[in-house]
């Protein structure tokens, strides 16, 4: 179901260019971007298999390696807001594509809380853009992943020709969006920016 917003809608290519946001305000340069997200899995290694297989996902860097002390004690847990007595085994940046990088860790807690779910509050998914979502959905479940639904369409502002999402639940839970949006999103006149689109490979 494609909106009728004739009158509202400017697909990414058509639009005019919004205003130059500014460089700096009065605290000093204004941030970038999105860096990194950050990911919590049972087994590092594991999740890097799945992320291999299913995003074609590679290794930037390890942060910390079997071979390194545990990061752990009083400050790493008032530094990093761990609960006492947690202590960090491994750390890997992982890059899908072209966009922010996945910081992957593996965390020793005596309590440690399920994955979140859409509906928790704080981050809930990552979403990896693909070009054929049928060809990406089987390549996520051949890796291990848990299709939740079958491909649907997108959300308003997401929803032009083509555009197809659907969630797939990793080995260990954390939930990812294989989202496809060929002919781009719509603005109306509030837009005060644009989505980031990874550019095709």
């Amino acid at each position: 179901m494609t909106k009728d917003t004739t009158s509202l809608r400017r697909t990414e290519d058509a639009s005019p260019e919004l205003p130059l946001a500014p460089e700096r305000d009065g605290y000093g340069p204004l941030p970038r971007g999105i860096n990194h997200i950050g990911i919590t899995v049972p087994d590092v290694e594991a999740a890097t298999i799945f992320l291999r297989a299913a995003f074609d996902g590679r290794v930037a860097y390890e942060g910390l390696t079997p071979s390194d002390p545990p990061r752990e004690g009083p400050d790493t847990e008032r530094q990093l807001g761990l609960p006492s007595g947690a202590k960090i085994v491994r750390q890997r940046m992982v890059q899908i594509g072209v966009g922010p990088g996945l910081e992957v860790f593996e965390i020793v807690d005596s309590a440690p809380r399920p994955p979140a779910k859409l509906s928790d509050l704080g981050l809930n998914h990552v979403s990896v853009y693909v070009d054929d979502i049928d060809s990406a959905l089987k390549r996520a479940i051949a890796a291990g992943g848990e299709a939740l639904s079958e491909p649907h369409e997108n959300s308003s502002h997401e929803d032009t020709e083509g555009n197809a999402s659907v969630y797939v639940r990793a080995p260990w839970g954390t939930l990812f969006e294989l989202q496809s949006i060929p002919n781009g999103h719509w603005y109306d006149e509030t837009a005060e920016a644009r989505v980031w689109t990874p550019p095709a490979r």
